[in-house]
């Protein structure tokens, strides 16, 4: 699961709204928060999906019915569509973009990856501009739903993290550009727990804050952090022993804490309805938003592992395969990745865009981050370190959703 595919809240809209006008940003909102490896280049006629790993990079197929644009084309007038998930792009950015090229730009949102390739795939729609994650990135050029990318209308991929200018997932890069990156940490009441123990991870089953502790829905990053939490740094490990482990240490949450499991720890950490809650980083930047009256950010922790392995992830942005307007969408692509531009865009979603700039103190300077959340902000070194939920094979994604269901289940 993605962090975008929850429930987001009419009351998070109008609580963006409002920090907007009081931070005094203009036209945007305030701030909220496939089956063997191989690192060398794939033909296109290849139908094998490679495993990209940080350590075995891959260079995806170019396809010769599939052509990147040329250089030096103006971008064209129209409509540009947009498909991504529902408020993870800032629509007073949108409307800026729009007055600067003199076009209109429509976004049409998905709920999950899997629908949104599905909708890809069968043409319902055309699209120019599309956010794929990295673990179905060689699916969709494997099945030729980008375009190649055109390097020289994108100078603002320099602004980019060195990693993500020509990541391990997409060497080159040749189909994409990134956008925002996050980690999976702990969040939780700052005012309740009193100390944090040696392996953070042990949080989660800490009996003193038994009916109060939640793990995400999501059986990639439950069991991944049981892993991690074990000492198995590999968490796209296929390995059956290591897996059902992971999960026995899962099922006894049920007992020891009555654990519950959800992905809404924006809202239940902050009202005081979760005191312990595995989360999203970005999300927790966001739980201030949702704070009763009268308390303040203070009150809020994220704890992101340091002196041991922790989980991050990232978005891409690519180019449709059948945009209408190619030159337009590299010129968009190009415009997400400016720093003033990403700057009001991260003030919106509360997801941190990958850009060199923005560092902790940078962030919390700026009044975008408080400063007791700092640990909510990806560093270069939590992403070089950080450990990535990546594509399966299909016979190991079957036993980690198998997994997943025995423990739901239970």
């Amino acid at each position: 699961m993605h962090p975008r595919e929850r429930p987001v809240y009419d009351r998070r809209r109008f609580l963006r709204n409002s920090l907007y006008v009081s931070l005094g940003t203009v036209a945007a909102p305030g701030l909220l928060s496939a089956c063997s490896s191989t690192g060398s280049s794939m033909s296109a006629a290849n139908t094998v999906l490679p495993l990209a790993r940080p350590d075995d990079p891959v260079t995806l197929p170019l396809h010769d019915d599939i052509p990147a644009i040329a250089d030096d084309m103006d971008p064209e007038t129209g409509i540009l569509k947009v498909f991504n998930y529902s408020d993870y792009l800032a629509p007073g950015l949108l409307k800026a973009f729009g007055e600067e090229y003199g076009v209109e730009v429509e976004v049409t949102t998905f709920n999950s990856m899997d629908e949104a390739v599905a909708k890809l795939r069968t043409g319902q729609a055309r699209f120019d501009v599309f956010f794929p994650t990295p673990d179905i990135l060689a699916k969709v050029v494997v099945g030729k739903l980008l375009q190649p990318i055109n390097l020289s209308y994108l100078p603002n991929l320099s602004n980019a993290w060195p990693s993500l200018q020509d990541p391990f997932y997409d060497r080159g890069p040749l189909y994409t550009v990134p956008y925002n990156v996050y980690t999976t940490g702990i969040g939780y009441r700052a005012d309740q727990v009193s100390d944090i123990p040696a392996n953070g991870y042990d949080l989660l089953w800490d009996e003193r804050y038994a009916g109060k502790i939640h793990i995400l829905d999501d059986g990639r990053e439950a069991i991944g952090m049981s892993l991690v939490r074990s000492g198995v740094t590999d968490v796209n490990t296929e390995d059956p022993e290591l897996i059902r482990a992971a999960g026995t240490e899962l099922s006894k949450l049920v007992s020891a804490v009555r654990v519950k499991v959800d992905i809404n720890g924006y809202t239940e950490v902050p009202e005081n309805r979760a005191t312990v809650h595995q989360c999203w980083s970005g999300d927790m930047i966001g739980a201030q938003y949702y704070l009763p009256k009268g308390d303040t950010a203070d009150v809020l922790g994220y704890l992101y592992p340091t002196g041991q392995p922790g989980v991050v992830g990232s978005d891409t942005i690519a180019v449709a395969a059948g945009a209408e307007h190619p030159v337009l969408a590299h010129h968009f692509l190009n415009y997400l990745l400016d720093e003033k531009n990403a700057l009001r865009n991260f003030g919106w979603v509360g997801y941190q865009p990958a850009l060199q700039k923005f560092t902790p103190s940078y962030l919390s300077g700026q009044g975008y981050v408080p400063a007791n959340l700092e640990s909510t902000v990806v560093t270069l070194e939590d992403y070089r370190s950080g450990l990535q939920l990546l594509q399966l094979s299909p016979t190991g994604r079957t036993l980690w959703d198998d997994t997943w269901a025995t423990f739901k289940s239970g």
